[in-house]
Order: C-alpha cells, then structure tokens, then sequence
C-alpha cells in the first residue's frame, strides 16, 4: 500500500484527528513530558491492566485461599480464561492458548517435547540473528539429550546481519533436520518472516517448527492454527502490556494435545483430577499441560484487563494503525534525518515488518542517550540500532513528528557528542 504523506508538525495533528484509535491513549498512564517509544521492549501500563490487577489483590486480601475458587474470576481456571482472552490475538482455538511461566521456561518445556532426534533425524534448525536466550536454551535442550550443539544445531546466517531470507532456511530444512525454531519478528531489524510459508514448507518436509513470538503478539495478527504451527510461546510484557517481567503464553496446536509433555508439572494436570494428588500423571488435554507450576497471579491479572481492550479494540485495526504509523516514520526519517547518516535497518514492506523501526547510525549509542534527556524513552541494541516503536494504543502520529524532530537538533546542533560511546548496563 503506498501512504502518501506530508512533512511539518499540522499534517502529524491532521492524522491525529482521523485516527480511529485516538482516545485509547488516555487509558494509559503517560508522562506529559514524555514520549514512550520502547513499547516492544516493556509496555506501559494501562488503567484497564491496573483495575483487573488491583481486583486480584483485593481478592487475595478479602478471600485468602478462598480465592482460587470464589473469585470473580476463579484463580484455579485463570490461565485457562485468559488463554481464551488471547486466543483471538494469535488465531488460535480457546483451548491451544495458555498463559504460563516465562518465555524461556515455556520454551525449555516446549522444545522437551517435541523434539524428537531419532536416526538420522536429529538436528534442531535456528538463525544467526535469534534472540540468545533461544540459543541458549537450545543448545542446553541438545545436551540434555547428550548431543553436541556443534554438531546438532544448524544455524541459518544472515547475509546481511539484519534479516534472513525464507527461502534459504527452507533450503536447509533437510531430512537431518527434527525442528526448526525461529522469531515470528527479529528483534533488532524488526523482520516478520512469513510464518505461513515457513510452516508449510516444514510440514512438507515432515518437521515439526515452531516460533518465537515475542516481538509480534499484540502487534501483528496471527492466524496459528489455520496455518498449522505446531508451537509458539511469547512473553506479555512488550506490545501486551502485561508489566515487567509478566507471565507469558504457550501456543499448541490442538493435533498436539495427545502428546504428554516431558516437562510434566502438577498445574498440568487434568484440572477436575488435579488434588487428586495421584503419582501417575494424567495430562490435561489442552494447551494448559504443558504447566509446570502453580499460576503467579499477581503477574497474570494485568494481562486481564489488558486483553479485554485488545479484543474490544480488534488485533487487525491496531495492526492497521501500526503500519501507517511506522511508514510515517520511516517517511520522516527519509525526509529529515537521513543527511545525518541515518539508515532504516528494518524492512519497508507492510507484510515483511513488524511494530518498531531500527534506525541505524554510527553514534547510536550517544544518540539514544542524548535522546532519553529530551524525553524520548528509545531502546538501543548493539552496536548501532536504536529501536523506535510507536505502538499504536499509545504512540501518536504528533509524537512520532516530535520524536523526529528532536533528533534531528540533536544531529544539528551535535549535542550527542556531549554523551559516552559506553552504553549502559540495561540498554
């Protein structure tokens, strides 16, 4: 789809004003002299995620032990409700979704699973620009069933260091290959890989693949279970805004639920069977087996009130809004930064991005910087990309024309000289 828009601060206020999403913003908790534009990293809180979360503790207050059974919404069956609240966000059937644990806990479990070496069959397929922590886990899965990574992890490299190209990494889907795990968005250039194609073409080749999908979900729709994905796990504290460290989700596709997971844990077990207490284990038959441990509900009630928003809302007109709003960037950016040595790291088609923009300079580093002291909240990641997200619920299409605007005075004006080339602990 080609935008066609317009440079100076009245266009950015004209778009505001046609903006069907407007009044959104003032469900969150903003600062007035701040511009958030690190959604993809943690997003903020909203008033709907602290009403669900101050009604849990308030029931844990008045109800005690009581509350696992006699709250609003009974803690017992809470990650199964809320898995229904986000099945619409990923396309998923109500009983494939489960919010459980962490991102790499769900994904250590996951992968226990349904990775199967046997014969020749006995590699696990990734690339080379994945976040770590999924390598990590990876190659400790590997060597949990004593093979080496060296030799049982086949890593797609990038050609350019930024995104991968789809076709190769099905080129290499081999028949040594027993699971491919990706990032549905990668998440320094913000690439969305065409996770339909990928499934299908690994299905083709009898491999079982499954997807990262934290920088993606509350951004980009999903379609899981039309397209067949067998796994998918993500956290909730990026475009879900769930708060830090909130509890994350599982994705199974239902053709799964037969399997018991490895992993296995007393929260996944059959719920009517649960305080049966037996030692034989009976899987529940849902997404909800692959539980290990008991819910944290204090981690898991904001993403109460912020999934009723998502879904009174709608993924696909959020995800409308995060297009246009992110080519306005990248169309600012072109227009007026890039004679300061600028380069979109990210891809520009609609169907090849997801939610944020990597802006890629030299100075990156004393650039984020200077920008954080003009009150624009940016993300950096090593060694050159400073991450900007206008999410949709919160970010304005003025805020993006100021964002713009500041770092262009600071470029002019060089005031990020002013700044360290060492970047911080917590980029």
């Amino acid at each position: 789809m080609k935008r066609v828009f317009e440079l100076g601060e009245d266009f950015a206020k004209r778009l505001d004003l046609e903006d069907p999403l407007k009044e959104i913003k003032n469900r969150f908790y903003i600062k007035e002299d701040e511009i958030y534009m690190d959604g993809n990293s943690l997003g903020l809180m909203s008033k709907d995620a602290e009403k669900t979360l101050m009604r849990v503790v308030e029931e844990w207050k008045n109800l005690g032990i009581n509350g696992w059974m006699n709250a609003e919404m009974p803690w017992f069956y809470y990650p199964e409700e809320l898995g229904k609240l986000q099945a619409p966000l990923v396309g998923a059937e109500e009983d494939e979704v489960i919010i459980h644990s962490s991102t790499t806990v769900n994904l250590h479990s996951l992968v226990s699973t349904f990775f199967k070496p046997k014969g020749k069959r006995n590699k696990i397929l990734m690339d080379s620009l994945t976040f770590p922590s999924d390598r990590y886990a990876i190659e400790g899965q590997l060597k949990l069933k004593d093979l080496d990574p060296r030799e049982h992890l086949v890593v797609i490299e990038s050609k350019d260091g930024k995104t991968l190209d789809e076709r190769e990494i099905v080129g290499r889907m081999d028949d040594d290959i027993a699971l491919v795990l990706l990032p549905s968005v990668l998440y320094r250039s913000g690439q969305l890989l065409d996770i339909e194609y990928l499934t299908g073409q690994a299905h083709k080749r009898g491999i079982i693949i499954g997807f990262d999908c934290c920088h993606s979900v509350g951004a980009v729709p999903h379609y899981f279970s039309k397209w067949g994905v067998d796994f998918a796990f993500w956290c909730n504290y990026k475009y879900c805004n769930n708060g830090p460290g909130g509890t994350a989700s599982i994705y199974v596709n239902k053709k799964h639920f037969h399997k018991e997971p490895v992993l296995a844990g007393w929260y996944g077990y059959i719920k009517e069977k649960q305080f049966d207490m037996s030692y034989e284990f009976q899987s529940a038959e849902n997404a909800g087996a692959w539980q290990i441990g008991t819910s944290h509900m204090l981690s898991m009630a904001p993403l109460e009130g912020s999934l009723k928003m998502f879904n009174e809302i709608g993924i696909e007109k959020i995800r409308e809004k995060s297009l246009k709003i992110t080519d306005y960037l990248m169309y600012l950016i072109d227009n007026e930064l890039s004679q300061y040595g600028f380069i979109i790291g990210n891809p520009r088609e609609d169907h090849r991005r997801g939610g944020h923009v990597a802006l890629e300079h030299e100075e990156a580093v004393r650039i984020n910087e200077a920008m954080k002291d003009r009150g624009i909240v940016p993300d950096f990641r090593n060694p050159n990309v400073i991450r900007l997200a206008p999410v949709a619920l919160y970010i304005s299409y003025h805020d993006v024309w100021k964002v713009v605007s500041i770092i262009k005075d600071i470029m002019e004006n060089e005031v990020y000289k002013n700044y360290s080339k060492k970047r911080g602990v917590v980029a």
